[in-house]
């Protein structure tokens, strides 16, 4: 290996069996196929990269990408299919949360058990141990067995064992993600501190401002095979388009997904209504037939007991239109006015004209309410309001503000609000809407009538995002 590298990937594969159903005893394999029966699923496909020494770099992207595999592999916990790794120095690992503890020793014994896995001596672990305690803030805690411990002081203690092994390269799997927020910063400081002695650092996370403020490079997985590494801050506005791309496709999947339930529910129901009839229709053919075959007196008594049913159908007919309309009297908690117009349809559109419910931020949107008209509103107004999930309004408008000329409501049609940036954080928001007259009348307001989402590739904070331009 060249001095300048600790690691070095060079064409590793790696690929799992996932079985069926697996067996555990050999009856099981002899009893039943399936349990035989597996699929080769390659995880990584010939993945090649380099870290030189004292560089630390991040591992992102998508759940199953490849990226915990690759840092097992780094460990040497697995083994690749293909290539070969190679490693320059002592390694120390932060893979799994408390991973090498024994839940009935102490936190004390614990650190030499974990230590020494690491490949230090009795005596360097002597020398090391109040360092680790103290880092740990776990001095009262520290005699306890480990079981009588929370996560976060799990974390304190595998985190406090692995930065004070004095480890040429230090391998981190979502580790950071557990613990308050002082210890998370003392952990970064830490990390700072012992990167600057020389120590080479791969980080996996999810959390790319964690990755940003330790990293001078990101590799970006994706599929099992390299798709983009470079600096975070060239890659990672990258890999947020990418995400907030499939995150469009699958809230438009899903979409699909619903109107076709909505289809498939109305024609059985439509089905059902159709068999409902048609025994109707037979039973009064036969009550005609029963009827004509009678004297005047059984006449009389179908007659009288005709009347009586169609007394208790009303009754029950009554009782299931009540039952039916309880659904809409919950929509009905979202909304209220006086009826004379109706909001019949929100949608949220892309500058193609395509319905869209996940939106970049800066994206340019189209609001389209389609209403009806039940009697003539005078003077009408039309308005938007948009609240974040957690009820924070972040912004509302409607024609009287923006000074539009008056207008009356004769009929129905379509009216459209668009929005030339939807200059809006990363997060979940509702769309209110409503039809106004003189001065606030309620007409029809829509409470929460369009979720969307937005995603942003940029890591503001807030509310929306300011058009802003720096001078250094």
């Amino acid at each position: 290996m060249e001095e300048t590298y600790a690691i070095e990937v060079e064409h590793i594969s790696k690929h799992f069996k996932i079985f069926l159903d697996k067996g555990h005893e050999i009856k099981d394999y002899v009893t039943s196929s399936r349990r035989r029966k597996y699929e080769n699923r390659e995880v990584l496909k010939d993945i090649s990269f380099k870290v030189k020494k004292g560089e630390a770099i991040g591992l992102i992207g998508h759940n199953g990408c490849g990226k915990s595999t690759t840092l097992k592999l780094l460990t040497k916990i697995m083994y690749p299919d293909s290539g070969t790794i190679t490693m320059r120095g002592r390694v120390s690992s932060l893979i799994e949360l408390g991973a090498g503890f024994h839940p009935d020793m102490s936190g004390r014994e614990n650190i030499y058990i974990n230590a020494s896995i690491f490949g230090l001596t009795k005596k360097e672990i002597d020398r090391r141990l109040d360092d680790i305690i103290a880092f740990s803030e776990l001095e009262e805690f520290i005699d306890n067995p480990v079981r009588t411990y929370s996560s976060g002081m799990y974390m304190r203690l595998a985190f406090a064992v692995a930065i004070n092994v004095d480890a040429d390269i230090l391998l981190i799997d979502e580790i950071l993600a557990v613990g308050d927020v002082n210890f998370q910063s003392k952990c970064f400081n830490r990390l700072r501190e012992i990167k600057a002695e020389g120590t080479t650092i791969v980080i996996v996370s999810h959390s790319l401002g964690q990755i940003e403020q330790i990293c001078e490079r990101s590799i970006w997985i994706h599929e099992g095979v390299i798709k983009a590494e470079g600096r975070p801050r060239d890659i990672h506005p990258e890999y947020l388009d990418f995400m907030g791309g499939r995150r469009q496709e699958h809230a438009l999947k899903e979409k699909e997904r619903r109107e076709a339930k909505k289809a498939a529910e109305e024609k059985a129901e439509i089905a059902d209504n159709n068999i409902f009839n048609a025994n109707s229709s037979s039973l009064e053919e036969q009550n005609h037939v029963m009827a004509g075959n009678q004297d005047d007196e059984k006449e009389n008594d179908v007659a009288e007991a005709n009347v009586n049913e169609l007394a208790e159908n009303s009754i029950s007919d009554k009782d299931a239109a009540d039952n039916s309309d309880e659904p809409e009297k919950k929509a009905n908690l979202k909304r209220w006015g006086n009826g004379h117009a109706r909001i019949q349809r929100v949608r949220m559109l892309d500058t193609a004209g395509n319905e869209q419910s996940v939106f970049k931020t800066g994206a340019n949107v189209s609001i389209q309410i389609e209403y009806s008209v039940n009697q003539k509103v005078e003077d009408a107004v039309f308005g938007i309001g948009i609240f974040r999930s957690d009820g924070l309004q972040c912004y509302g408008t409607n024609t009287r503000i923006d000074k539009i000329d008056r207008f009356n409501l004769d009929k129905g049609g379509i009216t459209t609000v668009r929005l030339d940036k939807l200059n809006l954080i990363s997060g979940e928001y509702t769309l209110d809407v409503a039809i106004e007259c003189d001065q606030g009348v309620p007409i029809d307001y829509y409470r929460e009538a369009y979720r969307f989402e937005v995603f942003s590739n940029i890591g503001d904070v807030g509310v929306a995002r300011v058009d802003h331009e720096w001078t250094l």
